[in-house]
């Protein structure tokens, strides 16, 4: 498909299944009638009037955008839009009337009165999809009182024009690179690649390549919050969310009333370090918590039969896998579905089901299949990835940080030199070779004068959420955006995973609801327990998505959204 087709639609498609676990089906989409609001009724609240079904528009007063109804998700109405932004939000003048195409997806709140901007993360990560896939989980755990709004970013998903290094897909597939398993070894073929890679970047995107990155993402959603209505900002971000949020709480912190960063990057690395050493501080923690958690599970864990310690258990594992560092496993299922598995296969999905405790059971019975030599399912899940790479994930990057000739130094071994440490700090360090290797020798000028501050003031404090154990958005992290913004608070999770919603957490959600809806600040040093314990069966997902429609209790639909959201991918 061609990447370059001009948006035409305001309705999102359906997300695919991911390659490496698979997340629940949420619901069938139904398209239902269109509707317009009357122009007429002006009242102060935009988001309280209703629409009558009338045309295949809609517009609520006090609202600049028109809207499309595009499906339910549990009895909830969806509608689709799309704005169109200036090139460059800091160009006052407008010297450019060049644009993106930004599409908007809002997820209707029953008795909403303000629109909750939330983005999932990446850079890269998709509003509608999260949408799709979590809108309704999301609603239930703030209430009815929000809307539920996402967008894709500049250079995202269906935003246009889009951020790729290559013309189409069939270029992507015969230039994209592999993943570098040798530091030095590697290292030869990598720093060739990137010199072309970086090339088809700039010349593919053109001029608007470098105006796709996070302050200008920023300064979009005043344009989206503009176009809606609404003065004050209410938002909910993760992962590279928080980047996001903590940016736009720099820069606008006079609209900052509700923040909520959750997950949380450092965003003083993110901009100004040549490498992001933070971001890998607790990974091997993450990984030495699955293996404690199995052991102390007993049979409930499949692995823990491997050992007669914790310590054993990890030990008889990890050496398997470094067997296969030498020596793929050859997996043949049918004359159509054969190739092997490598230990970069399997440590890149052990990585992988780090970001959700509830997935654990799944690894362990794949490995511990694995290693009684049943290689069918781990090949299935981790040995078939034919996802695509979001270039996305890199241009926001290197667009926003300390890239380029100017910041490095130009020859291969002096690159070399500067990321043993890094390499050498984690196991999983390395799956970041092409994006260092592009940081390097990235040739699209740096648009943006945004230095994060060491201290800031917002209209409201921040609340910041994080898990003691996040395999890539570490604690201290969190502590560091706690300690920039004045007054915030940070709640830690005690437990594992990706963001405060890897694990079910009523305390979390209470957190959360006391924040947006009262602006109730958690006192210091606030944690919060997880409700469940690991390695145990899921709960069927059909059973918890009639508790999340139909629960006896507020709180038993909470936690039915949270185990649900405990189960997906994190984008």
């Amino acid at each position: 498909m061609n990447e370059k087709r001009v948006l035409n639609t305001a309705v999102f498609a359906a997300p695919a299944k991911p390659a490496w676990r698979t997340w629940s089906k949420i619901t069938s989409l139904v398209f239902g009638l269109l509707c317009v609001v009357k122009l007429y009724s002006i009242v102060s609240n935009p988001s309280s009037s209703h629409c009558i079904h009338h045309s295949r528009t809609r517009s609520y007063p006090g609202e600049s955008v028109q809207w499309e109804a595009c499906g339910t998700i549990n009895d909830h109405e969806l509608e689709c839009s799309n704005i169109s932004v200036p090139i460059d939000q800091f160009d006052l003048e407008r010297t450019s009337d060049k644009t993106f195409e930004i599409p908007l997806i809002r997820l209707r709140g029953k008795n909403a009165t303000r629109n909750l901007v939330v983005n999932p993360g990446g850079p890269g990560g998709s509003g509608g999809s999260l949408i799709w896939r979590k809108g309704a989980l999301l609603n239930r755990i703030v209430g009815e009182s929000f809307h539920i709004l996402s967008f894709d970013p500049r250079g995202v998903n269906q935003s246009r024009p889009l951020a790729s290094c290559y013309p189409d897909s069939t270029t992507r597939e015969k230039h994209a690179s592999g993943q570098d398993t040798n530091s030095v070894a590697d290292s030869i073929k990598r720093f060739a690649w990137t010199h072309n890679y970086v090339k088809a970047c700039e010349e593919n995107m053109g001029e608007h390549g470098k105006y796709i990155n996070t302050p200008q993402t920023a300064a979009d959603m005043n344009s989206i919050l503009d176009a809606v209505g609404q003065e004050d900002m209410f938002y909910w971000g993760f992962s590279y969310g928080t980047v996001l949020g903590q940016t736009y709480a720099s820069l606008f912190p006079e609209r900052s009333h509700r923040v909520i960063i959750d997950g949380v990057v450092d965003h003083i690395e993110w901009y100004e370090k040549k490498l992001l050493m933070g971001d890998f501080v607790d990974t091997e923690n993450v990984v030495d918590g699955f293996f404690d958690q199995c052991f102390k599970s007993g049979n409930k864990c499949p692995l823990h039969r491997l050992g007669r310690t914790k310590d054993e258990l990890q030990f008889q594992v990890v050496s398997f896998l470094k067997e296969l560092e030498l020596e793929p496993l050859p997996v043949f299922i049918n004359t159509t579905l054969y190739g092997t598995l490598d230990y970069t296969d399997l440590w890149g999905a052990i990585f992988g089901h780090m970001y959700k405790p509830a997935t654990w059971l799944d690894l362990a019975t794949r490995l511990d299949e694995l290693i009684g030599g049943n290689a069918t399912s781990a090949f299935l899940e981790y040995g078939t990835d034919n996802a695509a790479t979001d270039d996305a994930v890199d241009v926001v990057y290197l667009n926003d940080g300390a890239s380029g000739p100017s910041h490095w130094p130009k020859t291969r071994e002096e690159l070399v030199d500067i990321l043993e440490p890094f390499y050498n700090s984690s196991s999983f360090a390395i799956s970041e070779a092409q994006t260092i290797y592009a940081k390097q020798q990235w040739r699209i000028p740096k648009t943006h004068s945004f230095k994060p501050p060491r201290k800031a003031s917002t209209a409201h404090p921040l609340l910041i959420l994080s898990t003691t154990y996040d395999p890539i958005c570490p604690l201290h992290s969190a502590k560091g955006a706690e300690a920039t913004f004045v007054d915030s608070r940070l709640v830690e999770v005690k437990g594992y995973g990706h963001c405060s919603l890897a694990v079910p957490s009523a305390c979390i959600a209470r957190h959360v609801r006391d924040f947006l809806l009262d602006g109730k600040m958690p006192d210091k040093g606030a944690k919060c327990e997880v409700d469940e314990p690991y390695f145990q069966e899921p709960k069927p997902e059909s059973e918890l998505w009639a508790k999340l429609s139909a629960g006896e209790t507020d709180e038993e639909q909470i936690y039915a959204a949270q185990a649900l959201m405990a189960m997906q991918k994190p984008w």
